[in-house]
């Protein structure tokens, strides 16, 4: 599909989206989630792509929804999106994010800029955060009379905490980079010029590894991360480590290393 407000190219064996509003600073509308599912979506069916980094262009990351498109439209009565009304998020009808986040390959959030509301919400799922030391971030929610979404309040807090995660979504409050760094909300903080050479750098650290074992990984990850059952969480590893045994991809890895050579895994 052509993009009206993304930008989609690959850098060696990782794929960029780029949110391209940037004179509203990347406010996100329902046609921007559609475009960015159907990028990612490309990404994961590209052999030669081993994860994905979603940035932001001009000085913003995503200042959160705009205004104008959703939540004006929607008091009007209009829809702003495919079914918004019945989707999940206010995202148009039938569009999991959150789901299509963790089945993806690796996500790195390389945020540049301002990152409120969804601008925030729709990265907290990303496997890395790498942040500007010029980025700044916010629920925002609470302040224009809505509650958070995309399973918000499960990730923060897996992210900062019960406290934090309460406080930020409670005052609306904007934190600095290097609160958010602090508290855990980045993983990385990156000088304004360096932002794209680091978050390039962690996204081919990942892509440099065999795909199937890492949406495994991310499956298990997303699975195990808060069950109790640790006779649970041991079988679902056990199962995937049976069919890990059986892939070209461990068989590579262990001739690799057996042959003392690098593994070639795409």
């Amino acid at each position: 599909m052509p993009y009206d407000t993304i930008l989609y190219e690959t850098r060696g064996d990782v794929a960029w989206i780029t949110l391209n509003r940037p004179e509203k600073l990347n406010a996100w509308t329902p046609a921007m989630s559609v475009e960015m599912a159907d990028a990612l979506g490309h990404a994961n069916d590209d052999g030669s792509v081993g994860a994905v980094v979603v940035t932001g262009a001009g000085r913003g990351f995503c200042a959160g929804a705009d205004m104008e498109d959703t939540f004006s439209k929607r008091i009007a009565g209009e829809d702003p999106g495919d079914g918004t009304d019945r989707g999940s998020g206010g995202l148009p009808d039938g569009l999991d994010w959150v789901k299509l986040v963790r089945e993806a390959k690796p996500m790195v959030a390389a945020v540049n800029g301002a990152a409120v509301g969804i601008g925030l919400t729709q990265i907290l799922p990303f496997d890395t955060i790498v942040a500007s030391e010029k980025a700044k971030f916010g629920m925002g929610f609470i302040k224009v009379g809505l509650v958070p979404e995309l399973a918000s309040t499960h990730f923060l807090v897996q992210r900062i905490g019960f406290g934090k995660a309460s406080e930020l979504s409670l005052s609306g409050r904007v934190i600095r980079a290097d609160e958010a760094e602090r508290i855990g909300l980045v993983d990385r903080l990156a000088a304004p010029e360096a932002l794209v050479d680091v978050a390039q750098e962690v996204a081919a650290s990942f892509a440099a590894n065999p795909d199937p074992q890492l949406r495994m990984t991310k499956q298990l990850l997303t699975q195990n991360a808060t069950d109790t059952d640790l006779t649970a969480i041991q079988e679902r590893e056990s199962a995937l480590l049976r069919e890990c045994w059986k892939t070209p991809e461990h068989a590579e890895a262990v001739n690799a290393f057996i042959e003392k050579r690098e593994p070639k895994f795409r």
